[in-house]
């Protein structure tokens, strides 16, 4: 569990590191630079030495895994009559808005937030209606008066929610998440919520699965997640989806067919459920090292560019900077950043207008690539 290790990807088809020059520092896609659990490396070279990549049923062991992980880390009970598999949380989005709305239907997202959510949104022809997250006492907060006028007003079928939430870093008490399904079975709304960010509630927060709320959330809510985000394997494509309503699944299921969705690969099948049976100690181990990441991050920040706007995350490995005191349009501050400070990070713009002159900054990387950033930056807006 070496998180200080710096693997060299470049020239590996990298999508974080092969789409920016060699002089860029990369700190943007949710894709962390450290190499995963050792058992899930050993295993998957074990099934490539067969030399067989035939189609593959799920595995007992996988859904297990699943229902086990789930109960120790989140306390949530399953079946496994009420696991789906597909191949990522945003093409089950897709499938999610196909199944449960009508082109032209309201679906409605809090930004800023993940871009897919509102791409998704549009290019299935449904109507994005946004409910904009607004900041109490430094915090993220979501403005449950407003939320309620939209559900009523535009008549709103589809929630797409974020939890813990990307790129702010929220994750959601229990009280907020009570309020939010109260809203949705008062309104008849259906809710999707992406929880990949689950295993990193961090400084003592806790994540509560949206199901594991009320058991009444069961009739209108779905979940979405995956181990590809915790453990650094989203190549490997494998998510699940938990629809613990009878005809919700069903509704779904039919969807995914119909897309020929209901497929994974081999290779993220087993390393799910490697993840899953070996991972804890090394996730206990890669969150204090988040936690030690930012930490150093804000203290550097606070210090050195106070200019900058940030506060501590109560989850993810994501830093949402606010960049709004230096008073630049997107684009400079998007010139600057990359050609000055030699840094990439991902614009806020692009996840929503709330995003104007704010930044995303992953910090799951080395503590030496992290301060070499920082002190771009701190060069480019001294």
């Amino acid at each position: 569990m070496d998180f200080e290790k710096n693997v060299n990807r470049k020239s590996s088809n990298s999508v974080k590191w092969d789409t920016v020059a060699d002089d860029v520092l990369p700190l943007w896609i949710a894709d962390m630079d450290f190499q995963t659990v050792p058992e899930i490396t050993r295993g998957l070279v074990d099934f490539a030495q067969k030399g067989i990549f035939g189609y593959t049923l799920e595995s007992a062991g996988l859904y297990q895994s699943i229902i086990d992980w789930e109960s120790r880390h989140h306390n949530l009970t399953l079946d496994k009559e009420d696991l789906l598999f597909i191949d990522g949380v945003v093409p089950a989005i897709s499938v999610s808005i196909q199944a449960f709305t009508q082109v032209g239907d309201a679906v409605l997202i809090n930004t800023p937030v993940y871009p897919p959510f509102a791409r998704t949104v549009k290019l299935n022809g449904r109507r994005l209606i946004e409910n904009e997250l607004v900041i109490e006492d430094g915090k993220y907060v979501i403005d449950f008066d407003k939320l309620e006028q939209q559900f009523k007003d535009e008549q709103v079928k589809l929630y797409v929610f974020c939890s813990p939430h990307n790129p702010v870093g929220r994750v959601w008490t229990k009280e907020e998440l009570f309020k939010i399904g109260e809203l949705c079975r008062k309104y008849h709304v259906r809710l999707v919520s992406d929880e990949i960010h689950q295993d990193f509630a961090l400084f003592g927060n806790t994540h509560y699965p949206f199901l594991a709320v009320s058991e009444s959330f069961k009739e209108f809510a779905i979940i979405l997640s995956s181990a590809t985000k915790t453990f650094n394997i989203a190549g490997t494509k494998n998510s699940y989806v938990i629809i613990q309503n009878s005809e919700l699944r069903r509704l779904f299921k039919r969807q995914q067919l119909a897309n020929n969705q209901h497929e994974v690969s081999s290779f993220g099948q087993l390393a799910t459920e490697l993840a899953y049976q070996h991972g804890d100690a090394w996730l206990d181990a890669l969150k204090l090292k988040i936690e030690e990441n930012i930490k150093w991050t804000l203290a550097f920040i606070h210090k050195q560019i106070p200019r900058i706007k940030v506060s501590q995350p109560d989850g993810t490995y994501l830093l949402w900077l606010d960049f709004s005191d230096y008073g630049l349009n997107d684009k400079a501050l998007q010139e600057k950043l990359l050609e000055q400070a030699k840094v990439y990070l991902n614009l806020g713009i692009t996840f929503g207008a709330t995003g104007t002159a704010h930044a995303r900054l992953n910090v799951a990387t080395s503590t030496k690539n992290i301060k070499e950033a920082l002190k771009r930056i701190e060069a480019a807006f001294k």
